[in-house]
């Protein structure tokens, strides 16, 4: 991999590390905001008009600490890539920052259902008797995510073995 794209993702994760929990505070700040968006992108029968301001509120910090799952695993792959940028392929702090990275990255995959099923008991919590849901869905995305973490975590196992023989050769030369 070319040091500039290194460089270049390193740079993304740093930009999504600053707009990601800018959008946070934008949305707590601007709660009306915050519905609007849930509304149009949540596919859930939800009785609009029942939401009251503390199931917003739930449902954001729901959200901030569901991504925050993923903010802490842009932390560590930017570390990584900022290293790879360096020319820096071969370390253990690269190795365990891709763990670090590729544990949160399934930690998220797994909790994707559990906050798409919280999401449907907040947002349904004042429907009349009856008519409160709980959805529970697990889709190829988080199958797919789940198979990325393992593979990234095999990698991150292959990177320390890499990083001995590196410096086992450095010894000879």
């Amino acid at each position: 991999m070319s040091r500039k794209l290194s460089l270049v993702i390193a740079w993304a994760c740093s930009a999504l590390l600053i707009a990601i929990p800018a959008a946070a505070v934008f949305y707590l700040v601007k709660l009306g905001s915050f519905a609007t968006l849930t509304q149009s992108t949540v596919g859930l029968p939800i009785q609009w008009w029942t939401v009251s301001d503390s199931q917003w509120y739930a449902l954001w910090g729901l959200t901030v600490a569901y991504l925050s799952i993923g903010l802490a695993g842009l932390f560590f792959l930017r570390r990584a890539f900022n290293n790879f940028s360096k020319g820096e392929l071969f370390n253990a702090n690269n190795s365990h920052d891709l763990r670090r990275f590729s544990v949160l990255l399934l930690a998220q995959a797994v909790a994707t259902p559990v906050h798409l099923s919280l999401m449907s008991v907040i947002l349904s919590w004042n429907h009349p008797a009856g008519q409160k849901m709980l959805s529970i869905a697990i889709g190829s995305n988080e199958l797919r995510a789940v198979g990325v973490a393992l593979v990234l975590w095999v990698l991150s196992d292959l990177l320390v073995e890499a990083c001995r023989v590196h410096a086992e050769n450095k010894q000879f030369v």
